[in-house]
C-alpha cells in the first residue's frame, strides 16, 4: 500500500516526535511506501518557527519528503495563511497513494487532495486536526475571516471527498464543529500517540538514565519537558517544589526556556538542591528521560510529550481541561482549584507507593489508546 502524508497545514520538522514524525515512520515499519510532502515551515535550533528551501530528500526513516514553498502572487505574510502550494496534485499523481492523510485542516491544498479523489474514487482520504480555541483563531481577524470563512469554506468543498476527519482531542473535535460546522458524524477521535518499549527496554532505559542521574529507588524523579514558555507554568512548577521539603523529590526540565522566563526560572533552579535543568534534548533522548520519570508533570498548556509520558509509563500531573481526561483514569492528578500542585507533590513525597499502580494504569491507558502501532492501522481499514 503507498501512503501520503501532507504537512501543508503545519509545520513538519525533522528528527522531532511529533504525530507526523512518527505516523509515517509507523506506516513504513509495517511494510508501506511512505511519502511526505511538506512545507517549507519548520522549527530553527533556537526553537523559533523558520523556512528551510524547497526541495527533496530522505528523512532520518529513509522516507522521501518534498518540500514545498507558498505560491509568491501575494506577501509572503499573507500565503502562509492560504497556504497555496504549487504541484501538489502532480506530486500525488506521480506517486499514487491508496491513502492520503491530510494533516491541519487549514489550507487551500485539501481541494488539491479532492481533485486526486475525483480521479481516483478508490484512494481513501482521511484528514487530521490540531486545531482548537487554544492555538486557533484567537483573535476576531483570524477567527472570521480566516477560520470561518476561508477555511470553512474549503473544508466543506473537499468534505463529501474526506472519509473522516482525524481530531486528536476532545477540545478540537468541539472547536472542529463549532467553528467549520462538521458534523460529529465525520468526526474520530485520534488522539496524540507514543511509542511503547517492551519491558525490557523500558527497564535498560529507566536504569541507565536513572544510574547516570544519581537516583536511587527511593528517589521520586518528576519530569516537565518542551517548550518553556509562560502558558506552561514552568515558574509555578518551581515554586511549588520549593515548598516540598523532603527529601526524596527530583525535578528534571528538560527543553527551552522562553526568553521572558529563562532569568528567573534559572534563578529558582539554582536555589533547589534538588530541581536540575538538562537543557534541549533531541526527542529519542527524551523518551529515554521519561522511562526514568516516575512522574510527568504539564500544569500549564498541552504538549504532545504528554501522551509520550503516558507510554513510557509515568504518573501524569496535567491541567484539569477536557482535553486531559481521557488520558488520566486512576493514573494522576488533575489540578484545579481543590487540586493544587504543591499538595500533590506533597502527596508524592508521602506516599510514594501509589506511583507503582499509577505507573501500571498509564500503561494499560496506552495500549488502549495510544499506541502508533493501532492508531496507524486504523489508516489501513
Amino acid at each position: 500500500m503507498k501512503i501520503s502524508h501532507l504537512c501543508l497545514s503545519c509545520f513538519y520538522i525533522d528528527n522531532f516526535s511529533y504525530q507526523e514524525n512518527i505516523l509515517p515512520r509507523q506506516n513504513k515499519q509495517d511494510g508501506h511506501e511512505v511519502q511526505i510532502i511538506a512545507s517549507t515551515e519548520t522549527y530553527t535550533s533556537d526553537s523559533r518557527l523558520g523556512y528551510l528551501s524547497p526541495g527533496r530528500y530522505n528523512n532520518e526513516d529513509g522516507i522521501p519528503v518534498v518540500r514545498l514553498g507558498y505560491r509568491k502572487f501575494l506577501p509572503h505574510g499573507i500565503m502562509k495563511k492560504l497556504r497555496m502550494h504549487h504541484g501538489v496534485l502532480e506530486l500525488l499523481e506521480e506517486f499514487g497513494p491508496d491513502v492520503i492523510l491530510f494533516h491541519g485542516l487549514c489550507g487551500w491544498e485539501l481541494l488539491s487532495v479532492a481533485d486526486y479523489k475525483k480521479r481516483h474514487p478508490q484512494v481513501r482520504v482521511y484528514a487530521d486536526s490540531h486545531e482548537d480555541a487554544n492555538n486557533s483563531a484567537r483573535n476576531v481577524l483570524s477567527r472570521t475571516v480566516l477560520h470561518k470563512i476561508y477555511y470553512r469554506t474549503i473544508l466543506n468543498l473537499a468534505l463529501p471527498y474526506i472519509r473522516k476527519i482525524l481530531c486528536v482531542s476532545l477540545d478540537t473535535m468541539d472547536f472542529v464543529k463549532n467553528t467549520y460546522g462538521i458534523p460529529e458524524s465525520v468526526m474520530d477521535f485520534f488522539p496524540l500517540g507514543g511509542i511503547i518499549d517492551s519491558d525490557e527496554e523500558y527497564n535498560k532505559k529507566r536504569t541507565d538514565i536513572r544510574n547516570s542521574l544519581g537516583l536511587s529507588d527511593q528517589h521520586i524523579l518528576i519530569v516537565q519537558a518542551g517548550k518553556m514558555g509562560t502558558k506552561k507554568k514552568i515558574l509555578e512548577s518551581l515554586r511549588a517544589f520549593q515548598t516540598n521539603k523532603r527529601d526524596n523529590l527530583r525535578l528534571l526540565l528538560i527543553g527551552s526556556f522562553d526568553d521572558r522566563i529563562r532569568d528567573e526560572a534559572q534563578s529558582l533552579v539554582a536555589a533547589s538542591e534538588n530541581a536540575s535543568y538538562l537543557g534541549w534534548k533531541e526527542s529519542r533522548e527524551l523518551m529515554d528521560y521519561l522511562c526514568a520519570a516516575d512522574v510527568y508533570l504539564q500544569p500549564g498548556s498541552q504538549s504532545a510529550i504528554m501522551q509520550n509520558a503516558i507510554c513510557h509509563r509515568c504518573a501524569v500531573i496535567l491541567d484539569d481541561v477536557p482535553s486531559h481526561k481521557p488520558f488520566v483514569q486512576g493514573n494522576g492528578w488533575l489540578l484545579n482549584s481543590n487540586m493544587i500542585l504543591s499538595h500533590v507533590m506533597d502527596s508524592i513525597s508521602r506516599n510514594p507507593l501509589q506511583l507503582k499502580q499509577m505507573s501500571e494504569t498509564s500503561l494499560a491507558i496506552a495500549r488502549k489508546l495510544l499506541d502508533y502501532k493501532k492508531l496507524a492501522a486504523r489508516l489501513y481499514e
